[in-house]
């Protein structure tokens, strides 16, 4: 979004300089108008870029604010409004006491939009990679119903809820990726350093005709094709690794891959499980915010991580609005497990569908988190053996020849 520079006058005579990001000039003069204030001068900031267009002042600054940030600001936003403190005020004290800088910026810019006339929700919503869609349309809810306070502790919940989720399954997953690594570290230095000095050895001691074991020779062989061409298997496998996440993150291959983990034995059940109760946590939330059915179907599709989900989602949105049930509708979709459509129905029929759905992800949470352990418990115990494999394979290779040398000598 173009950015500029403004020289305006308040009403007191006062000149006023400031930045703005706003999609035109006409946008800006509107803006500083709602304000008050009398431009002068609007002038558009240029924005230095390198090659390939690469904006370098916003290369390596943060755009985002870490979540346990963002848990804070709204739980203390939460006590501030209903403690009675005015929004304008409660923002202005937050921002100015705000650790995070690019959280402490987007209040500046939230405070001043406010100012302009804006609702909290349309002053939120302009800062996507911050602030979602979910928590945009909790406060805008809340806004209208006059339980903004209410709906911030909900909101600080929720987040709470999923970095738990987040974190719990990136625990599970940093130790194996840390053996991983290491064993494919080990391996290309055991063949690019180790085993050609070993080769030379063997040959030294049984002559260029001595015959080796087949392993040996396997081994050998793997050897020298590394270190002679390392400086195309080396680029090779970077180009394949760099192309996989680039088509991963097209809509096409986010879709295949997302498909592909709900098809993986042990990983699937925690994909469906974390989504399930992720979904069940988001639509709860929004609907004790009292966003309407279909919007929150809308909104939850987009929180839930996983593309196939999402399509049911928005399918389900569909049949909704055709006339059908929601409890329907997920029970005839293979996705969700038969307890969520029963507590859907539940919910339905007593009118605390949000409360229902509460116990729901409170139960899948659990799961996830006895899935998380079963899965650490079994991914350790492999990996060891996958390391002790490789090097038990070298040492084979390596101690056989050597064994069979000494026999001849004697």
């Amino acid at each position: 979004m173009p950015k500029f520079a403004y020289v305006a006058v308040d009403l007191q005579q006062k000149a006023v300089n400031g930045e703005t990001e706003q999609p035109d000039r006409n946008t800006v003069i509107a803006a500083l108008t709602k304000q008050n204030l009398r431009p002068v001068s609007i002038k558009e900031i240029a924005v230095k870029k390198g090659l390939g267009g690469i904006d370098f002042n916003n290369l390596f600054k943060a755009t985002k604010v870490k979540n346990d940030q963002l848990v804070i600001f709204t739980r203390q936003l939460s006590a501030m409004v209903g403690a009675g403190v005015p929004l304008l005020r409660s923002l202005t004290a937050l921002e100015k006491h705000a650790e995070d800088p690019v959280l402490k910026q987007t209040l500046g810019l939230v405070v001043k939009d406010i100012e302009g006339g804006n609702s909290l929700a349309n002053a939120l919503g302009k800062f996507p990679l911050i602030f979602n869609d979910i928590y945009v349309n909790m406060v805008r809810a809340g806004e209208a119903a006059g339980i903004l306070d209410d709906i911030l502790k909900r909101l600080a919940y929720q987040q709470e809820k999923s970095s738990a989720i987040r974190k719990k399954i990136k625990s599970a997953m940093a130790y194996p990726l840390v053996l991983m690594g290491i064993t494919v570290l080990a391996f290309f230095g055991l063949m690019l350093f180790v085993i050609p000095q070993i080769g030379k050895i063997l040959n030294d001691l049984g002559g260029p005709d001595a015959k080796l074991p087949g392993i040996t020779l396997f081994m050998l062989g793997l050897s020298h094709i590394l270190t002679s061409y390392w400086f195309i298997i080396l680029p090779v496998i970077g180009a394949i690794v760099y192309g996989t996440i680039r088509y991963i993150r097209t809509p096409k291959g986010r879709r295949n891959f997302d498909q592909l983990v709900l098809k993986l034995p042990g990983i699937k059940n925690i994909i469906r499980k974390s989504a399930v109760a992720r979904f069940a946590r988001t639509f709860s939330a929004l609907m004790g915010a009292g966003v309407a059915v279909l919007e929150c179907l809308e909104v939850t599709s987009r929180a839930v991580g996983n593309v196939i989900f999402e399509e049911a989602l928005k399918e389900a949105a569909i049949e909704v609005k055709n006339g059908k049930s929601l409890s329907q509708v997920i029970e005839a979709n293979e996705l969700f497990p038969g307890i969520v459509s029963q507590m859907l129905a539940v919910g339905e029929e007593t009118g605390q569908t949000d409360i229902v759905l509460v116990k729901v992800a409170d139960f899948y949470e659990e799961e996830v988190d006895l899935a998380i352990e079963g899965i650490s418990s079994i991914i350790e115990p492999v990996m060891i053996v996958i390391m002790g494999s490789m090097v038990g394979l070298i040492a084979a290779s390596v101690m056989t020849p050597i064994a069979s040398l000494s026999q001849n000598v004697k």
